[in-house]
């Protein structure tokens, strides 16, 4: 299914914030408009791009890391794990919204995360893969370079060498 009107949005927000509330552990919950689809954890608040053409899988993608209750990480690979998480959340409550969502679509949306992941752990010096060894710093297992990260996931990525 794919939500394209903003009635049909605006009801199954309603819905989402209704049901939030009657969970084991109820959450509040509220949603605003963005350029782009977001879980704050600190906020409780899920971000929406009504444009966007896939709405009802990224609503409830969301709202599966809300009903997860994610919060911040401070591994990549952790995230990954999150976002998986939140997709087989999402495509379980599918079908109580009257829709369902495509295995293709969720692939695409990992493959974004893996993409993010591999490109951080690339080596700036040798090219290798590296590990993470705190949030913003990987090390390069062939070469041991050093290098910094910035967060990147809705910017261009920057990797800065420290030694």
């Amino acid at each position: 299914m794919d939500v394209t009107t903003m009635e049909q949005i605006t009801s199954l927000i309603k819905r989402l914030v209704k049901d939030s509330k009657s969970l084991p552990e109820p959450i509040e919950l509220s949603f605003i408009r963005g350029d782009r689809f977001g879980w704050d954890h600190a906020a409780r608040t899920i971000t929406y791009d009504p444009m966007e053409g896939q709405v009802f899988t990224y609503l409830l993608h969301e709202y599966g890391h809300a009903i997860l209750d994610h919060s911040d990480q401070s591994r990549d690979i952790t995230l990954l794990e999150m976002e998986r998480a939140a997709w087989d959340q999402a495509t379980i409550l599918a079908p109580r919204y009257g829709g369902a969502i495509a295995e293709d679509v969720i692939e695409t949306a990992l493959d974004t995360y893996r993409d993010w992941l591999h490109a951080r752990s690339n080596c700036i010096a040798c090219g290798a893969t590296g590990v993470q060894i705190s949030e913003d710093t990987y090390q390069c297992i062939s070469c041991k370079t050093l290098w910094r990260v910035n967060d990147a996931r809705s910017c261009a990525l920057r990797r800065y060498q420290i030694k």
